[in-house]
């Protein structure tokens, strides 16, 4: 999925590691993809107040509603692209050759490295899903790009009908097959109840509610806000108030500082400006067959320099 903002911000991010347990809510705000049909997304990563999760850099949740995604052919640098559907079904298409319908349960993971494009769509109809980034470290940024498609991952499933999916990374001795480049977690939780979860204490966690409602720590979790949990967690338990189905994402703190803007993660200004000169100029980024339409524009950079800061501003 892109950043299809005409203007969008600089998220710089990295360094200053996590604090300890926390109770963070963070509130999104609300992108539409699209045209009048467009799908309705709430993007609680990057936030004004925090940047990252681990390595986790970009959050949008999505749905459930009627609506099609149209995602023209957009590049990327730097980053891992996660796509997860709990309803509905997108078509990707990229610029090595990849074209790949995910499902509800399904893993669609692009490494962009050094350089992709890609496009995304779908019928109208209902969709429900969420779209994240994965930051790369500064010694796998200008790998090769590829692209992976997961049909299925490893579920530990509950007497009472409650489920865990490993989507990236290690949890509760279950491992996804998923390539990951730092120490890093992605699930989802369907709960019907309640239950714990073990945590690595040494990860910064956030959870997201993609339906029904939750409690955490005595606080309810309802579909919106992002709720970061910091890091010195050895355990993670929730009172499903209704079945519920959640999104715990977590890693080791990103020390690095990047920049990122638009659809690139860079490391200054300069990279910024060569990765979209490169895409308007057509190198670097390969081209994506079988859309029907025109590839994505990048638009103006903004008139000030584009600097690497802290996690939080």
């Amino acid at each position: 999925m892109s950043n299809l903002e005409p203007e969008p911000r600089e998220a710089v991010c990295g360094a200053h590691g996590a604090p300890g347990p926390t109770f963070e809510l963070l509130t999104g705000r609300d992108v539409v993809l699209g045209g009048p049909r467009g799908l309705r997304v709430s993007r609680t990563l990057p936030t004004r107040g925090r940047r990252m999760v681990g390595a986790w850099c970009f959050l949008d949740a999505y749905g459930p509603e009627e609506a099609d995604m149209r995602v023209p052919p957009h590049p990327h640098t730097g980053l891992q692209t996660v796509s997860w559907l709990v309803e509905g079904e997108v078509l990707h298409r990229d610029s090595v050759g990849s074209e790949q319908l995910i499902k509800p349960g399904q893993l669609n993971l692009m490494t962009s490295g050094r350089g992709i494009s890609h496009s995304e769509e779908s019928a109208y109809g209902r969709i429900h899903g969420a779209q994240l980034w994965v930051a790369l470290p500064g010694t796998d940024r200008d790998i090769a790009p590829h692209f992976e498609h997961h049909p299925a991952l490893p579920i530990l499933t509950w007497p009472d009908g409650a489920e865990l999916t490993v989507i990236m990374g290690h949890l509760a001795g279950m491992t996804s097959p998923a390539t990951t480049y730092t120490p890093l977690v992605g699930a989802e939780i369907f709960v019907t109840s309640s239950l714990s979860l073990p945590l690595r204490a040494d990860f910064e966690h956030a959870v997201i509610t993609l339906s029904g409602a939750a409690e955490i720590e005595g606080g309810t979790l309802e579909p919106g806000p992002l709720l970061y949990l910091g890091a010195g967690r050895e355990e993670l338990s929730i009172r499903a108030l209704e079945p519920s189905r959640l999104l715990l994402l977590g890693g080791e703190p990103f020390e690095e500082e990047i920049v990122m803007w638009w659809n690139f993660v860079g490391r200054s200004h300069e990279d910024i400006v060569e990765f979209r000169e490169n895409w308007e100029a057509g190198q670097g980024f390969g081209e994506v067959t079988g859309f029907d339409g025109p590839r994505l524009r990048a638009p103006a950079l903004p008139g000030t320099t584009l600097r690497p800061r802290g996690r939080e501003r």
